[in-house]
């Protein structure tokens, strides 16, 4: 499959973390979604119907990734990966990256974050 859907750079307020005052006070992160889906039918139809349209996608995302608290950003992450997969049976992969700007380092970084990758093949 080399069609693919894809959001770079959501950025979302959330309270995840193990340090206490990421609980309180929240950071903001980078989200990256890679979604895997037969695209097809949609480059022939030009209707939306025959694809998954990214706000969609952006939306059921941003309400898991923002649902509930998650002390690890591994997660956080599956837990926009399961969201999308149930609710959009089209896509048949989907990689989500995790960008944490704001992590509690005691060093200079420009990045730190999680890839995970989940599919319909298991």
């Amino acid at each position: 499959m080399s069609d693919r859907i894809f959001v770079a750079g959501l950025s979302l307020h959330a309270y995840h973390g193990v340090m206490r005052h990421e609980a309180k006070v929240g950071q903001t992160f980078l989200l990256d979604l890679a979604v895997d889906i037969d695209l097809a039918q949609a480059a022939r139809s030009d209707k939306v119907a025959d694809t998954v349209s990214y706000d969609l996608i952006v939306e059921v995302a941003s309400e898991a990734f923002r649902a509930k608290r998650f002390r690890l950003i591994e997660a956080a992450a599956g837990a926009v990966a399961d969201a999308l997969l149930a609710r959009f049976p089209r896509i048949e992969q989907i990689r989500v990256f995790v960008h944490k700007p704001h992590a509690p380092l005691a060093a200079a970084f420009a990045d730190v974050g999680v890839e995970l990758s989940r599919s319909r093949r298991g």
